[in-house]
């Protein structure tokens, strides 16, 4: 099979409705009031009842939706476990939902469900300190910064339904039964950590979640919460171990756009997106400049105000990547804010990733 990517079904189904992609497997799609406008859930069939892998956020109009779903293509069978690839609120943010309501088992991730539970329990009415403190850093203007200090910030809790104290876990290199296959579970890390991807054993079928997309990239952000990470390494390493396993043949369902075949040339075109982004990066890196200078060399366009803090989030993550592999170094510039510059243009070798892991976070 040519590794052209290919798109099987040319159009999503409509709220409410389902696209059968195989025998037992069925695609459902739910809105989200975001510039990306929706998400992809997937229903497997168990014969007694229904695996729904990712949920949609927690709203009034998701929840009247999934009526009509489970009414209408699920024909009034019971959701009996909800299979969630991974933490963010687009995917997890009707689990506890379905537990309360239908008395659905939720599968995830460990990390996933202590982050997603950690998350909907830390309500915020204003933002943390921290988080103030990382968006300085970051250079956010200072009329920006005090006006979102003095406002309600994007809490979990405002769109993902409370989360059950109980779940059952499910790790790499497991088999799931569900929808008449077994999956094997792989591993993704850079958009969310520990992102469950199922293989299937019985077919060509793959569910990405987030990890596996045609057309965009993920979010690879980095966050009050864990601000010297490095997702684009995780994201990276995860591409390469997953192109190890990777056929043209296999059809992917992801978390967001049109299933698709070519996932070889995907994960290919994925690594090349992200390091064409370094090196845009590091050429802007020609003098200091904070984070919030390199918007466009990183996304080619001005950044609204509602898209703000997740351009900063990963306009931060590559940031932090060429300093890793020692590409680019910072230092406290007198308004708090890093300033990024690369090595090249200072005139030195870059410095191995021992060492500037080394320097006490001071660049």
């Amino acid at each position: 099979m040519s590794e052209a990517l290919h798109f099987p079904h040319a159009a999503a189904p409509p709220p409410g409705e389902a696209v059968e992609i195989a025998p037992g497997v069925l695609w459902l799609r739910l809105p989200l009031p975001m510039r990306l406008d929706h998400v992809n859930s997937y229903a497997l069939d168990d014969g007694d009842g229904w695996t729904i892998v990712d949920t949609g956020i927690d709203s009034a109009r998701a929840r009247g939706i999934w009526g009509a779903i489970l009414s209408g293509p699920l024909a009034g069978r019971p959701v009996r476990r909800v299979l969630v690839t991974h933490h963010h609120p687009d995917h997890m943010g009707l689990a506890g939902w379905f537990r309360a309501e239908h008395g659905a088992e939720l599968w995830t991730t460990r990390t996933a469900w202590l982050f997603a539970r950690m998350l909907v329990l830390d309500e915020q009415p204003r933002p943390a300190p921290e988080t103030l403190a990382f968006w300085r850093a970051g250079g956010m203007p200072a009329g920006m910064l005090a006006a979102r200090a003095g406002e309600r910030p994007f809490n979990f809790a405002d769109v993902v339904a409370p989360l059950p104290l109980g779940y059952r876990r499910i790790g790499a290199g497991e088999v799931l039964r569900a929808g008449g296959r077994d999956w094997l579970v792989r591993m993704g890390y850079g958009h969310a950590p520990e992102h469950a991807t199922l293989w299937s054993r019985d077919c060509d079928l793959v569910i990405g979640g987030d990890q596996l997309l045609p057309g965009i990239t993920p979010h690879l952000g980095v966050y009050a919460t864990e601000p010297e990470a490095d997702p684009v390494a995780e994201w990276l390493a995860s591409c390469a171990a997953l192109a190890e396993v990777a056929r043209p043949g296999h059809l992917v369902l992801p978390g967001h756009k049109l299933p698709f075949t070519g996932l070889p040339l995907r994960l290919r075109q994925m690594i090349a997106h992200h390091e064409g982004a370094l090196d845009r990066l590091e050429a802007r890196l020609d003098r200091p400049r904070r984070a919030v200078e390199c918007f466009t060399a990183l996304f080619g366009r001005e950044i609204e105000a509602s898209q703000f803090t997740l351009a900063l989030g990963e306009t931060v993550g590559h940031l932090n990547h060429l300093r890793a592999t020692g590409r680019a170094g910072r230092h406290r510039g007198a308004d708090g804010a890093w300033l990024w510059q690369s090595t090249a243009a200072k005139g030195r070798r870059p410095a191995p990733a021992a060492t500037v892991a080394a320097d006490g976070g001071q660049g």
